[in-house]
C-alpha cells in the first residue's frame, strides 16, 4: 500500500515539472534583482511598458513568432520577482495561447558570499507543446544573457527589430 501511494504521488510530482533553471553570480543580491528588472539588457529589446514595480506591465515580441504580456505580481526587492503572463500568442505552437495564465519567477537568494537566481516558469511543463522550444530559449537567456549582464554588465537580448524595413516581421493581432 505504501509503494503504491509514493508511486502516485511521485507521478502526481512528475506532471508537474515546471521548467526551473538557476545560475550562481559574484554580484549582491541588489545587483541581480535589478538585473532581472532591466528585461531589455537580457532578454529582448522588443519591449513595450515597464517592468520595474509591482503592477507594471509590459509586452515583448519576437517577431511573428512570440508575444507576451506580462504584469508584476510580487516583487520584493533584492529577493523575488514574479511575472503573471496576462495574455499570449506564440505562432509556432496549436495552442497559441500557452502561456497565458503562467508565472515567471525569479528568486534571489545569498550563500557563501554568491548570489543564486532562481528561475521558475510555473506552468512551463513536460505536456505542454512549447515545453522544448520554450524551454531551451529560457536557458540560453538565463544561464547565457542574464549570467552575463549579472557578472560583466552586458547580456545578449533579443536586439531591437526595425519595423520599418521589413513589415511581414511584426506582429498582426
Amino acid at each position: 500500500m505504501n509503494s503504491y501511494s509514493n508511486n502516485t504521488k511521485n507521478n502526481i510530482q512528475m506532471k508537474k515539472q515546471d521548467y526551473h533553471t538557476s545560475i550562481t553570480v559574484d554580484a549582491t543580491a541588489h545587483e541581480a534583482f535589478n538585473c532581472i528588472n532591466s528585461v531589455t539588457k537580457w532578454w529582448t529589446e522588443n519591449l513595450e511598458g515597464s517592468s520595474q514595480k509591482l503592477d507594471n506591465e509590459f509586452t515583448v515580441r519576437f517577431g511573428d513568432v512570440h508575444y507576451s504580456k506580462q504584469k508584476l505580481v510580487e516583487v520584493v526587492p533584492d529577493k523575488k520577482v514574479v511575472w503573471l503572463v496576462t495574455d499570449s500568442k506564440l505562432n509556432f505552437i496549436k495552442d497559441k495561447k500557452e502561456w497565458t495564465n503562467t508565472k515567471i519567477s525569479f528568486e534571489i537568494l545569498t550563500q557563501n558570499n554568491k548570489t543564486q537566481v532562481h528561475f521558475t516558469h510555473i506552468g512551463l511543463v513536460p505536456e505542454i507543446e512549447c515545453f522544448d522550444a520554450c524551454s531551451n530559449a529560457w536557458s540560453e537567456y538565463i544561464q547565457g544573457s542574464l549570467l552575463k549582464l549579472i557578472n560583466t554588465g552586458k547580456g545578449q537580448p533579443t536586439r531591437k527589430e526595425n519595423k520599418t524595413k521589413d513589415k511581414s516581421k511584426t506582429v498582426k493581432e
